[in-house]
């Protein structure tokens, strides 16, 4: 990596995130990293409810919200109390960026919603994440990420024919939606230098997982054919799959017409029929795809018969893209990602060593690694309101009245 020579690109940015679960606070943490001073807004008591989803620490805390929230500062505030709501306002009118993924129409009932809050701050960027948008006929239906995938048409094209298709088991469509969303908000902030005034951007998990069909939708506009569930491979790139070999399963990508005929020549020289490598019908994608069936008969058992080490030392050998289908801990073993630093540990005053998932932000001049752990519930109440302008005297009687309230 090299050494930082100039500042993170989003510094002196105040984003105020009241989100929860996954897609807003992974815009948080994206922001974060950029340089933005993040503060996490949580309801007292419980906080965001991915303190107790999945890798479940302790009543605090899990691995979840541990890798999301991280770089930010952390706020509790009493929203039903009117010097939570002021407390919350005078906030966000000193904020850059507000994120939020509720229901549309959720925050308004609370004072802060887009219209009540950029009329407040015109600077205001207010970024919203919601299941289908704020506009349309099921605006008002609650969703989350599976929903979208299985509404997009996603799902239905994975898995085996004739069964059921398969959850994704990443969350892409939160996932997905959230670097759309820090994408977004970087222009509207760009574009507020210029115009003096922030915007609303309305980002929906469905239309963005409608955004990144590459080829199912126009080849269904164009031709009128509707993709199917193929199993391991794709019968519009021949060849192009998931292979089980000797000892584990390996991807390979030979789908490009140089690549293939080094690849079926290395067939045929390793044990495949005669004029496997020489046969000119199958030197044109169009030729591969009509021949699928007699292809994958003959490479399924020829990559059966060997390990995947062997496969892959003979597929570098001609330079043809390939590798093993890999666990968490082979890819968190990997030289390739150890290289890269995309295993942050991160030292926690309760958990101790911390190791978690990087972003891929790569910038030439400056650092992006996030050392800053998750907040705890509240912990930077005190730090937020001075900020403020709040005296001690205030801030003690916010606390003791349980508007500004910690774990």
């Amino acid at each position: 990596m090299s050494t930082p020579t100039q500042d993170l690109p989003l510094q002196g940015i105040r984003v105020i995130d009241y989100s929860h679960f996954l897609a807003g606070p992974y815009v948080g943490r994206c922001l974060a990293a950029l340089g933005a001073e993040v503060i996490k807004v949580e309801r007292p008591g419980s906080g965001d409810a991915g303190r107790q989803h999945a890798t479940v620490l302790d009543e605090q805390s899990s691995g979840y919200f541990l890798q999301l929230n991280m770089g930010k500062q952390g706020v509790s505030v009493n929203m039903k109390d009117p010097r939570g709501r002021a407390f919350m306002q005078k906030l966000c009118d000193s904020a850059d960026v507000f994120i939020e993924n509720y229901r549309p129409g959720a925050l308004d009932k609370l004072g802060l919603g887009q219209a009540e809050l950029r009329t407040r701050n015109p600077r205001l960027v207010y970024c919203s994440i919601s299941a289908y948008g704020h506009t349309g006929p099921d605006a008002h239906r609650a969703g989350f990420g599976l929903i979208a995938e299985a509404k997009s048409g996603i799902m239905q094209m994975v898995g085996t024919p004739g069964e059921a298709p398969p959850l994704l088991r990443i969350s892409l469509g939160d996932m997905y939606t959230g670097i759309h969303a820090v994408a977004a908000i970087n222009a509207a902030l760009l574009g507020r230098e210029r115009s003096g005034r922030g915007q609303h951007i309305d980002m929906a998990l469905y239309d963005t997982l409608v955004s990144m069909h590459e080829y199912a939708v126009q080849n269904y506009t164009l031709t009128g054919a509707l993709p199917v569930q193929t199993g391991h491979d794709m019968p519009t790139s021949t060849l192009y799959g998931v292979f089980r070999a000797a000892d584990g399963d390996l991807v390979i990508a030979a789908q490009v017409d140089d690549a293939w005929k080094r690849f079926a020549a290395l067939v045929e020289a390793h044990g495949g029929p005669a004029g496997f490598g020489s046969d000119t019908r199958l030197h044109t994608s169009t030729g591969r795809n009509a021949a699928r069936e007699h292809i994958l008969a003959v490479v399924k058992p020829w990559v059966a018969a060997r390990s995947v080490a062997e496969l892959l030392a003979l597929l570098d050998s001609i330079d043809v893209p390939a590798a093993k289908v890999q666990r968490i801990d082979e890819v968190l073993a990997d030289p390739q990602i150890q290289a890269r630093g995309m295993v942050l540990e991160q030292q926690h005053p309760r958990y101790g060593t911390l190791r978690l998932p990087n972003l891929p932000f790569r910038f030439s001049d400056c650092d992006t690694t996030v050392r800053q752990v998750a907040p705890d519930l509240g912990e930077h109440n005190a730090q937020v309101a001075r900020g403020l302008g709040y005296d001690d005297a205030e801030i003690a009687a916010l606390q003791a009245a349980g508007v500004l309230a910690r774990h």
